[in-house]
C-alpha cells in the first residue's frame, strides 16, 4: 500500500509566506488568522493602517508567526510597483488578492470615478499584483488564490453592474493565467463567495436599507434562494482560501470554487 502524506502536512504552510491584499477586516482578516494558524509568515496590505495594525498585533499575539504590514492604496499601480520594488527575496510563495469595493450605484448615475475606481482596485489590482508575483517567482512557481463573487456569475442585486463587471474579469483573469502558467509551477484558482457577514456588509445594508425599500425585498429574495438559509462567516471563505492554498490543492488549477451557501446552484 502506497504511504500517503498525513493530512496535517498537506494543510501546513510551515516555511512558507503568504502576502494577502485587504486584511485589515472581513474575509481578508480571517484569511490572515487562517494561514497564520497553518504556520505561514504574512505580509498584508491594506489602505487601513489601523486595522492592518489590530490584525498584526492579534496573529502575532495568537500564533507566534511574523507579520508585515504595509498600508498602500492597492488602486494606485505606481504604489503596487514601489512595494514589490522594496520587497526582498526570496518573495512570499502564495498570494491571496482578495481586496475589493462594493459601492452602489444605479447603472444610469454611475460616472467614471466611481467606475475606474471599482475597477482599480477590484480588477486591475488583482492584475498588477499577479504580474509582479509570476515575474518574481519565475524560476520556483507560486500559488495565487483571487477572491471574486457571485456577482460575477448571476448578478443578483440592483446598482452594482460594475462591480459585477469587475469581479467576472477577475475570474477571467484567474483562469487565463492557470492556462498559461500552470506549467511553470504556478497555481491559479478563485473563490466566489456569497453574502458574507463582514463590518463593511452591514454598514452598507444599513445605509441602504434606510433609504431604498426595494433592497430590503431583494435581500429577502436573496435569503430565500439560499439553500442554507443564511449569510457566511468570513472564516468560512478563509477555509477555502486555507485549502486553496496549501498542499490540500496540489492538483486544483483553474477552478472557480463557490462558497456561496448553494445560492448558484440553487
Amino acid at each position: 500500500m502506497r504511504v500517503l502524506p498525513p493530512l496535517t502536512q498537506l494543510v501546513s504552510l510551515e516555511g512558507r509566506a503568504a502576502i494577502v491584499t485587504g486584511a485589515a477586516a472581513g474575509i481578508g482578516r480571517a484569511v490572515a488568522y487562517r494561514l497564520a494558524e497553518a504556520g505561514a509568515r504574512l505580509v498584508l496590505l491594506d489602505i487601513q493602517r489601523e486595522g492592518l495594525e489590530e490584525v498584526q498585533e492579534e496573529v502575532t499575539r495568537s500564533f507566534q508567526r511574523p507579520v508585515d504590514v504595509v498600508p498602500l492604496d492597492l488602486a494606485d499601480k505606481a504604489q503596487i510597483d514601489a512595494f514589490w520594488s522594496s520587497l526582498p527575496d526570496p518573495v512570499p510563495d502564495i498570494l491571496i488578492n482578495n481586496a475589493g469595493i462594493f459601492p452602489f450605484r444605479d447603472f444610469e448615475h454611475l460616472d467614471e470615478a466611481l467606475y475606474r475606481r471599482v475597477m482599480q482596485v477590484n480588477l486591475d489590482a488583482v492584475l498588477w499584483m499577479s504580474q509582479h508575483f509570476i515575474r518574481r517567482r519565475w524560476k520556483q512557481g507560486g500559488v495565487i488564490v483571487n477572491v471574486a463573487s457571485i456577482e460575477a456569475l448571476l448578478p443578483f442585486m440592483e446598482g452594482l453592474a460594475h462591480y459585477s463587471t469587475s469581479k467576472a474579469g477577475v475570474i477571467a483573469l484567474t483562469r487565463a493565467l492557470a492556462r498559461e502558467y500552470g506549467s511553470r509551477g504556478f497555481r491559479i484558482n478563485v473563490i466566489v463567495p456569497g453574502g458574507v457577514v463582514t463590518r463593511g456588509f452591514r454598514e452598507v445594508m444599513r445605509e441602504i436599507l434606510r433609504f431604498r425599500l426595494h433592497f430590503l425585498i431583494a435581500g429577502r429574495r436573496f435569503m430565500n434562494r439560499l439553500p442554507l438559509r443564511r449569510f457566511a462567516q468570513p472564516d468560512e471563505v478563509a477555509r477555502m482560501v486555507l485549502v486553496l492554498s496549501s498542499d490540500l490543492a496540489s492538483y486544483v488549477q483553474g477552478a472557480v470554487i463557490p462558497v456561496d451557501g448553494g445560492f448558484l446552484s440553487a
